[in-house]
């Protein structure tokens, strides 16, 4: 998340009531999570085991709940509680806004879209030319949506991340201030959910299809020319890389990359990266060849016990 202009260090740490490690004209251009930070970004980590990866990311401004060495050309924002902090950055910056309205004002639909009845369009949204949006789809604030998309009925679009801290009075949920992308020529079937970035961007890919009743999990990519086959549940932060077809009841672990080309069989759990042009199978999902293997040699043991019985 881009902020709408240059903010120095220390009015960053006034907003939060922190200290601070840097100068006070220190520049901070935004907020992010460690997996998109950049120059000039905000990342926070609160655990000793994230520490040296937040110190040595992209990112130039480290919310951190301890005082470190400072590294060179960066500056700390020091705080009892990172996780609270950087939610008050994200409530400043991109607040919750109400709708009174269906279809807000402030969005954008091209030409020759088709808006059926019932549907709820927040604020900023930007719908492309010769789209279809069928009815009692909600599409949540700041989404941007290509040409020659179909969104069928009942799909959500940006809803929250599911992403939450266990703390002892119960989970304290991260707010989410990122925005769904939907690329040209994507079609999302019905009862889809698709959820916002934190602070970046959910993204699906030009010429994806997505089936029916499908979860796509906060900051996922997924590339172009996708086929996403129903009840298949992605968790947040997932890379799919262009071409990959994902069947019917599928699980994807966070945090993995499919790579290109990959094929994912029905009822299978993912939960590590992929080789590009490799099928797989099973829960959990290994290379589908392998499986299959095993899965005839499964079905010999009766067989082979009835010999073994008669020696």
């Amino acid at each position: 998340m881009k902020f709408p202009r240059t903010y120095t260090l220390k009015e960053i740490a006034e907003l939060i009531s922190t200290e601070y490690v840097g100068a006070d004209d220190f520049p901070v251009l935004g907020m992010n999570e460690i997996h998109v930070v950049n120059s000039g970004d905000i990342v926070f980590v609160d655990h000793p085991k994230y520490y040296d990866k937040a110190l040595n990311s992209e990112a130039t401004i480290v919310l951190i709940n301890k005082k470190v060495d400072c590294p060179e050309g960066k500056a700390l924002l020091i705080s009892d509680d990172p996780f609270r902090d950087f939610n008050k950055l994200t409530s400043h910056f991109k607040p919750f806004q109400s709708s009174s309205v269906s279809i807000s004002d402030s969005a954008s639909i091209g030409k020759e879209t088709i808006i059926q009845p019932n549907c709820f369009i927040g604020h900023n949204v930007t719908i492309g030319e010769n789209c279809i949006i069928h009815p009692n789809v909600s599409i949540y604030n700041d989404t941007v949506i290509g040409n020659h998309v179909q969104i069928h009925a009942g799909t959500v679009i940006g809803a929250s991340a599911f992403y939450y801290k266990n703390r002892p009075e119960g989970f304290d949920q991260l707010k989410s201030g990122g925005r769904v992308v939907i690329k040209d020529h994507v079609d999302i079937g019905a009862l889809c959910t698709i959820d916002r970035g934190v602070t970046g961007d959910t993204t699906i890919g030009e010429g994806s299809k997505l089936d029916n009743q499908i979860q796509v999990g906060h900051d996922t990519l997924i590339g172009k020319k996708c086929l996403i086959a129903s009840q298949t549940g992605i968790a947040g932060c997932v890379v799919i890389e262009d071409g990959v077809t994902i069947w019917g009841q599928v699980g994807i672990k966070s945090g993995i990359t499919l790579a290109k080309g990959t094929t994912i069989y029905a009822q299978s759990g993912l939960g590590h990266s992929t080789e590009e042009n490799t099928a797989y199978f099973g829960s959990p999902a290994v290379e589908a060849r392998k499986k299959f293997k095993e899965l005839a040699y499964i079905n010999k043991l009766p067989e082979i016990i009835k010999k073994l019985n008669n020696i």
